[in-house]
């Protein structure tokens, strides 16, 4: 059954007032010539079906292409299965084809002589690993800071987030660059960190980024800054997926709330003023209850670990 539209209701009304009324009152009314609602009396039948508008498609054209030239181009694509638009296009014209190449490709097209396009394999996501106790691996990733945000033109700033899966405890630095020296400063930052709450960190997940590996880069063999100082401390590294930032999504969605709470109320004016007000940020955030953690803070739920497995 057609949907019922606007028109159609229209069009009802009409033929109701025209059928009580009269078509001359009617045609006053809502100001539609006789001859218009004439047309749509013929067709109608009482039901608002009947005023459904038909298709306005012609039923043939005087340039269509005629029977001659489709057994051309179906004897010619059954010969030639694989052959690509353009070059079958060139051998039709050859044998005096004359259409644009537009034509042939709607002609196969609605003839059903195009090949089928290859459906993609569905995507079937691994399931996510629960973490069973804090440390057991915890997510870096370098936020840069908007440039609206920063006073000084030519300064320019980098957040450095480290986030534990199992407690969302977060560990924030401010440097001025985004570079494998950096990067190992922060990770000894998170690791005194994490250690004085006693937890000890088992494994980093970063993604694929030139601050943290160079996997893709020419120096591949050679490892960074950051991953000897994993190394030196006997910790795993594990990389994600490249072109893959939802296998580091705790990370990623706790940046989107930084700049909602944070970037988008605030101003920097140098690193000591950016470095101040980030460590005040870190510790509202460290209190802020959440709906994994079952409405407790990271710093609770960190807190009743340690003390219940001391």
């Amino acid at each position: 059954m057609q949907s019922i539209t606007q028109n159609m209701r229209y069009l009802q009304s009409l033929m109701s007032y025209a059928q009580r009324y009269g078509v001359k009152a009617a045609s006053r009314k809502y100001n539609r010539s006789r001859s218009f609602i004439y047309f749509w009396r013929k067709r109608w039948d009482g039901s608002m079906e009947s005023l459904q508008s038909e298709s306005k498609r012609p039923h043939s054209h005087p340039n269509q292409h005629t029977e001659e030239e489709l057994k051309l181009i179906r004897n010619m694509r059954r010969r030639n299965p694989d052959l690509g638009i353009i070059e079958l296009w060139c051998r039709l014209r050859e044998r005096g084809y004359t259409r644009c190449v537009e034509s042939l490709y709607r002609v196969m097209k609605r003839e059903g002589m195009m090949p089928q396009e290859k459906k993609m394999k569905k995507y079937i996501p691994k399931p996510y690993e629960q973490m069973t106790h804090p440390g057991e691996r915890i997510q870096i990733d370098v936020k840069v800071v908007p440039r609206k945000c920063i006073a000084d033109p030519e300064l320019r700033l980098y957040q450095y987030t480290a986030i534990d899966e199992y407690s969302r405890y977060r560990v924030l630095g401010a440097y001025p660059e985004q570079s494998t020296y950096s990067s190992a400063e922060f990770l000894k930052k998170v690791i005194l960190e994490f250690t004085r709450k006693g937890v000890e960190v088992e494994c980093i997940q970063t993604d694929n980024g030139q601050e943290f590996t160079n996997r893709f880069s020419t120096n591949k063999n050679k490892p960074t800054l950051f991953e000897a100082t994993l190394q030196q401390l006997g910790i795993r590294h594990k990389l994600i997926r490249p072109y893959t930032p939802r296998h580091n999504g705790k990370v990623e969605r706790s940046h989107r709330e930084d700049q909602k709470r944070f970037y988008n109320k605030h101003s920097f004016y140098s690193l000591d003023d950016f470095g101040g007000q980030l460590a005040a940020h870190q510790r509202n955030s460290k209190q802020l209850p959440m709906r994994p953690l079952n409405w407790l803070s990271p710093k609770n739920v960190l807190l009743n670990y340690t003390v219940q497995h001391v």
